[in-house]
């Protein structure tokens, strides 16, 4: 079954009150076995033993040195453990927890038999009621509506990720019948909302707390140890964290280069202020991304992108505090 994408890039303000998003550019680490809550528990930032079959957590998988090579949203179903991502962010994580899990009672796989869209805008609730049995929400953010699992993500713009077999969603898509957007849509909302979207550039670059983690519960500072968990104590505790993801906006007449970065004024001349993780350029030039730069940069300091220098980039406000754990 064929479904039809939109193919104009909108703005956050010119997004319809319902839509759909195609998530061809994510997939799932699958985690089951006897073993696999523990095992994770060991490989994770977040607390794994509070997941139930109703919840949603938030985490990153780090290496030793704990720079983050994933971060996910973390659902079970089908007794499974999902780690949901960007499939640019999946390749080094699976790799890395098959490694060590050869150790344990745990089968470890990437989920390829199914398929991830999104429902979203403020009438989306709505609509999800009148096509599914079970409705999530901010008690209950997972669900299990006949073989669809439904998860609330809450935000500025409702949303709600729809995962089943190809060929079930699509038909359970294609009957919804609402605007079908590009997973670039997807992007905007999550920079908006400040998650971070890891590229295989950008993977194994970053510990946690440089990508905001502490902030929106991604992090456990008492599930005791996992991978990378001393680096990340020590920048919790002893303040050696100096970074931070920002979400930034502005306005460009052409698309930004690949390797471009994020550039601040000091007095005539400019220097680096951070590097791009993620970007999305709307159809009229209003250009959204992603940035690691110095926590500590004042609002006021003049910004640009490196490869187009007239260019002003402001700092957008996030939906959350950088002090919040």
């Amino acid at each position: 079954m064929s479904l039809n994408l939109e193919t104009n890039l909108p703005t956050l303000e010119q997004l319809p009150n319902a839509f759909l998003i195609s998530l061809a550019h994510y997939s799932a680490i699958a985690l089951s076995g006897e073993e696999q809550s523990k095992y994770l528990q060991g490989q994770v930032t977040c607390d794994v033993t509070t997941s139930t079959e109703h919840s949603l957590l938030v985490g990153a998988h780090c290496n030793a040195k704990g720079k983050v090579f994933s971060v996910f949203r973390l659902i079970n179903r089908n007794s499974a453990h999902l780690l949901i991502q960007p499939k640019a962010s999946i390749t080094a994580s699976i790799t890395e927890l098959k490694k060590f899990g050869v150790f344990a009672k745990v089968d470890i796989s990437e989920t390829d038999e199914l398929s991830f869209f999104a429902l979203a805008g403020k009438d989306a609730a709505n609509l999800l009621k009148d096509n599914f049995t079970r409705i999530p929400d901010s008690l209950n953010p997972v669900v299990q509506s006949d073989s669809t699992t439904l998860v609330y993500i809450a935000g500025k713009q409702t949303r709600y990720l729809l995962i089943d077999e190809s060929s079930a969603l699509k038909s359970i898509v294609a009957n919804i019948n609402l605007p079908l957007f590009r997973g670039a849509v997807w992007d905007l909302l999550e920079i908006s909302e400040g998650f971070v979207q890891l590229s295989a550039q950008s993977s194994d670059e970053y510990v946690p707390q440089m990508l905001n983690l502490q902030a929106i519960h991604g992090i456990s500072f008492t599930k005791g140890c996992y991978l990378g968990q001393e680096t990340v104590a020590r920048m919790q505790y002893l303040g050696k964290n100096k970074k931070a993801l920002f979400s930034l906006s502005a306005s460009l007449n052409k698309p930004i280069e690949s390797d471009d970065i994020i550039e601040k004024q000091l007095g005539d001349n400019w220097r680096k202020a951070g590097d791009i993780l993620s970007t999305y350029q709307a159809d009229d030039g209003n250009c959204y991304l992603q940035a690691v730069m110095n926590n500590d940069i004042n609002e006021t300091t003049q910004l640009r992108i490196k490869s187009q220098p007239e260019s002003k980039v402001a700092i957008q406000a996030l939906p959350y505090s950088l002090a919040a754990e």
